[in-house]
């Protein structure tokens, strides 16, 4: 388990005061206003910024940072990720879990067949949608429902499903 989550994507500056425009990813943007500090990674470094403001315009967060307070300045941002420690939000509820933690995990059958890899989760509205990529890049798409996720167990690195009809 990794000891950071990444909340979102600095994608683009809004105007000419140093604000960033960040695609989030998380399912709770205002997650972004409980936080005071952040690092943001570009390339394979973090550096910590102090959050000043928070905003949102359509679905983007908009984040002005301490100390960044030109066009020039946040548009060296650009393209970089937003990355907290997990410990900021605390203890997850029982069957909640983070999309980082369960990419990567393996994908079995109630019948013990591997089915492959978790690849990717998307999140359609209704309800998550499991891209499961098997050895040969065959992508299956499961739905994130009880009648088909049966078991996430991290420690084994293993989701355990139940194929219904149409799977």
């Amino acid at each position: 388990m990794n000891k950071y989550l990444e909340l979102g994507q600095i994608v683009n500056v809004k105007g000419l005061k140093g604000e960033v425009k960040v695609n989030s990813f998380t399912d709770d943007n205002t997650k972004f206003e409980r936080i005071s500090k952040v690092f943001v990674k570009q390339k394979n470094t973090l550096t910590e910024y102090e959050i000043e403001k928070v905003g949102y315009n359509k679905n983007q967060v908009i984040i002005k940072f301490k100390n960044i307070d030109t066009i020039e300045e946040a548009e060296k941002l650009r393209n970089s990720y937003i990355i907290v420690d997990r410990e900021i939000f605390g203890e997850l509820p029982e069957g909640v879990y983070y999309i980082a933690d369960l990419i990567g995990l393996d994908v079995y059958t109630e019948s013990n067949e591997y089915l492959g890899k978790v690849d990717d989760i998307f999140q359609t509205g209704s309800n998550d949608v499991y891209v499961v990529k098997d050895e040969k890049g065959k992508e299956k798409l499961l739905p994130g429902i009880d009648e088909v996720i049966k078991k996430i167990d991290l420690k084994e690195n293993k989701i355990t499903v139940n194929l219904i009809k149409g799977l």
